[in-house]
Formats: structure tokens, C-alpha cells, sequence
């Protein structure tokens, strides 16, 4: 859709109630110039300190989260808490905003076991109750859009049989984004975009292919957190979003604001 921009954001990147105010007004303000926004969040760090606060030890294969019954309860408690602070701060600044789990605009499969090294050795890892995205139902987010209501998107999903899943927010995302066909895909992360050099930010791309992404994971330069978001961004290109941009939520200027100008900002993403 011509003017729906799907954003996403972690607590990496926007966190407290100052960046939450931050990144409000200028979605109010890219609002107030035709668009129409979508906004899905996460809100790892948060987990975390809340699973350590309760004796939890958190795991992360590959980037996922694993996750077991007492994990996906605090992630659920966390997240649904979280959804309320962003639709408070939006609604300040003059959105209309409602918040919701994935679940109500999704079908989630759970996650086949994944490949990981552990102590030097290449095993299967069963991620536990981890989701990702089967079907996106589009007309439930387009109807709230068509009446002007802004829907904020907690990465809880179910499967078809209603067991609650975690899904990653970048997975969550990307069926979202994907579902809605919007103009652009944003990813609000605590970095430039990608880096060649992870210390230097002036090593930004400002624009990368699928093709290329590849070859910087080949050689390393693109590991860790930063694969799961850049895996997202392929599924949705590949789903049939023209447009995937990572942009710094930690940049003082501007977040999103620039997206609509022809000005260079952030990391563009493309087939």
C-alpha cells in the first residue's frame, strides 16, 4: 500500500519514557503528513531483567530467545505491560492508537529446532515455544488503519491449535509487514543501519542487496543479534515488501521522520 509504513522497534533501541515520547511525536508527525503506521515492538532487555529478577536464567541461540512455559509467561507479562506504555505515549501525542498481541493479526507455527555450536560441536537446538509467522491477516490491521486507528503489535503469537508462541519482533514483523504489502518496512535498531566496521558508524551502507547481505554474513561482518534482524528483512522482501530500511532510534535528529524526503537515512534494503 502506497502510504503504510511498518515500523519496528526493540528495547535496544527505544527505551523509558523519553524515547518512547521521542519516537511518538515523530510518528504523529508522519501521520499528519498521509501516513499511515503500523508499529510492532519487542522488548528483549526488559525480559531479560525480569526473568534474572525472578531466578530465570535467559538463553539466546542465533539471536532467539529459547523459550520454555515460565519464560513465555514472563515474556507475555512483559510485553503486554510494554504495548500499554507505547499506546499511552502515542495517544499523548494526539494518535490514535490501540495495542494488540500478534495473535490477533496472525497464525504462528511453532520453530523447528535450529543448528547452533556449542563447545566447539554443531547440534540441533529445540528453541521451545518460539513462533514464527505462517499467515498474516491484513484486513484486521487495514480496517483500523481505515478508520485512522494506529495498531501497536506485541510479538505474542498461536499456532493453529491456540498455544501461545514468543516470536521474535523482527519475525513478527516481517509477516506483518508482508501481509499489509506496505511502502516500507522500518526497523528501529540502537545502531546506524548496517556497519561494515561494528565500531565505526561513518562504515555505514546506505543501500545493500539480498545478494550482498549474504556475502557480509559469509565473511562475518554481519553475526550475532544483528542476523535474525537482517533475516527479517529478507523474508519480508521476499513476502513482497519493495522496501526494507534499519534506521538508528538512538540518533538525536531524526528517527523516522526522514523516510519520507529523499534524504539518505539509514541502511535501504533491497531484492
Amino acid at each position: 500500500m502506497e502510504n503504510i509504513y511498518v515500523l519496528k522497534f526493540g528495547g535496544n533501541a527505544i527505551r523509558g519514557r523519553d524515547d518512547l515520547m521521542r519516537l511518538s511525536k515523530e510518528i504523529a508527525g508522519l501521520i499528519a503528513d498521509g501516513a499511515r503506521i503500523v508499529l510492532v515492538h519487542g522488548g528483549g532487555p526488559e525480559i531479560s531483567e525480569e526473568m534474572e529478577r525472578r531466578g530465570m536464567t535467559p538463553k539466546k541461540v542465533s539471536g532467539v530467545r529459547v523459550t520454555d512455559e515460565a519464560g513465555l509467561e514472563v515474556a507475555e507479562l512483559v510485553l503486554r505491560r510494554l504495548n500499554g506504555d507505547v499506546v499511552s505515549c502515542l495517544q499523548e501525542c494526539g494518535v490514535t492508537a490501540i495495542g494488540m498481541p500478534g495473535y490477533m493479526c496472525t497464525v504462528c507455527r511453532r520453530k523447528t529446532p535450529v543448528k547452533a555450536v556449542e563447545d566447539g560441536v554443531e547440534k540441533e537446538v529445540d528453541l521451545g515455544l518460539v513462533g514464527e509467522v505462517e499467515d498474516t491477516d491484513p484486513n484486521s490491521i487495514l480496517d483500523l488503519l481505515e478508520q485512522g486507528i494506529t495498531p501497536v503489535i506485541y510479538p505474542i503469537g498461536k499456532d493453529a491449535r491456540g498455544t501461545m508462541l514468543n516470536v521474535n519482533a523482527d519475525t513478527m514483523v516481517a509477516g506483518i509487514a508482508a501481509g499489509v504489502r506496505c511502502r516500507e518496512m522500518i526497523t528501529i535498531t540502537d545502531v546506524p543501519g548496517i556497519l561494515r566496521d561494528v565500531n565505526d558508524p561513518s562504515s555505514k551502507i546506505n543501500t545493500i542487496t539480498l545478494a550482498e547481505v549474504d556475502a557480509l554474513i559469509a565473511d562475518g561482518t554481519i553475526s550475532g543479534g544483528m542476523i535474525p534482524k537482517v533475516e527479517a528483512c529478507r523474508s519480508a522482501l521476499l513476502a513482497g515488501v519493495s522496501v526494507v530500511r534499519m534506521v538508528n532510534g538512538k540518533d538525536p535528529r531524526s528517527i523516522v521522520s526522514d523516510v519520507m524526503k529523499n534524504t539518505p537515512h539509514g541502511t535501504v534494503i533491497t531484492k
